[in-house]
């Protein structure tokens, strides 16, 4: 039997590098990563792969008891706030222990100039008319803009939609490191504004870096309360928590 069964609540690059982290130093342990399977074709990290809901707190509990699961680690999107509330209200119900891995926010530098939204709703109110705007936020958080017909937007997505709630310009792919691409795409495409998620993390802070260099306006809608504790800013003190 393994020392440990470790589920990783992922989808994130963090996730993707705790995984590894945790199969090249802790071998013997179980490890299993949980994906939402928002995307088609999900890349899939170290260890065993689970993709798909859970069916809320309660599902997550019966599934961490039925796999034996010793160690919760919850990595998933600073803005997936149900899910966080489920795996700490999970952990309290099994008592297993649970720590959730939270990435630093962006913060603004000088350059920017950032627009700050505390909702979509405040984020699509803070574009002008006839604004075009490069809406960086995943198909289900689109819809509060087709309140906004005046707009002409384009979408950067990971799968081609099957529908969309607005007509908008669609860019199949993911977000380019280089923050030169992700500027050449945004001059490309006449964009007038960025409207993304405080999401932080290295991954996706090329488009950001891109609006600055190009001097456009950013819509940064602010993240809700972080997690219960404990938490971790990154891999490293995971692994530490893991230790301990």
């Amino acid at each position: 039997m393994p020392a440990e069964t470790i589920l990783i609540l992922g989808g994130t690059a963090e996730a993707s590098a705790l995984a590894r982290r945790i199969a090249e130093e802790r071998p013997g342990e179980r490890l299993i990563v949980s994906l939402a399977g928002r995307t088609k074709f999900p890349a899939l990290s170290s260890g065993e792969s689970r993709i798909g809901g859970f069916g809320g707190a309660m599902g997550l509990a019966e599934y961490v008891c039925a796999q034996r699961v010793t160690r919760l680690v919850d990595a998933t999107h600073p803005f997936a706030v149900g899910m966080s509330r489920n795996a700490e209200k999970a952990a309290a119900l099994t008592g297993v222990p649970r720590i959730a891995l939270v990435r630093p926010a962006w913060e603004p530098v000088e350059g920017d100039h950032w627009i700050a939204a505390d909702c979509l709703g405040a984020a699509r109110d803070a574009l002008p008319e006839g604004a075009r705007p490069f809406l960086a936020l995943g198909r289900q958080h689109l819809a509060p803009f087709a309140a906004r017909t005046d707009l002409s937007p384009v979408l950067r997505m990971v799968d081609a939609p099957d529908a969309l709630p607005f007509p908008a310009e669609v860019i199949l792919g993911k977000p380019d490191p280089d923050w030169h691409a992700e500027a050449a795409l945004l001059a490309r495409l006449g964009i007038t504004h960025l409207v993304c998620r405080n999401s932080g993390g290295a991954a996706s802070y090329a488009k950001v870096e891109a609006a600055r260099k190009l001097g456009l306006p950013v819509v940064m809608i602010a993240r809700a309360a972080a997690p219960a504790p404990p938490t971790a800013g990154d891999v490293a003190a995971v692994m530490d928590w893991l230790v301990a």
